[in-house]
């Protein structure tokens, strides 16, 4: 029922910053907490980030811990996703997903996935 779109990857080099955006529209838009999932080349999908629908942050992934942080904008209907100093294990596919869930809830004990964006890319050169 939702669309999300991301947008901000690219091409960068190891220590760069990147900031993703995944701008989300269709009906009741805040009662879905929003998450980014990560999917190295040849790995299976996994959790990266949560924004529940009163901001609380969630990490999932303990090897971008104090380097990415997540973020909403109500205002906007936009969750981003900020990435510091990136490294080239970071290189992969970054895609945005929503899920209705409670106020102050995230992902917890399963991964269900309501709707899901496009993906964009992030390449780390080394």
């Amino acid at each position: 029922q939702l669309q999300l779109v991301e947008s901000g990857g690219g091409l960068v080099q190891i220590g760069e910053s990147l900031r993703l955006s995944c701008e989300v529209s269709g009906p009741f838009v805040e009662d879905y907490a929003i998450g980014w999932f990560f999917r190295a080349p040849g790995k299976e999908r996994e959790g990266v980030t949560c924004v529940s629908r009163s901001g609380i942050s969630t990490n999932y992934k303990d090897s971008v811990q104090g380097r990415f942080s997540g973020s909403r904008d109500s205002a906007k209907n936009t969750v981003y996703l900020q990435m510091n100093n990136l490294q080239p294990e970071d290189t992969g596919i970054y895609y945005c997903a929503a899920r209705r869930l409670g106020r102050n809830q995230c992902w917890a004990e399963t991964w269900e996935v309501d709707d899901w964006g496009q993906g964009t890319q992030v390449t780390v050169s080394s």
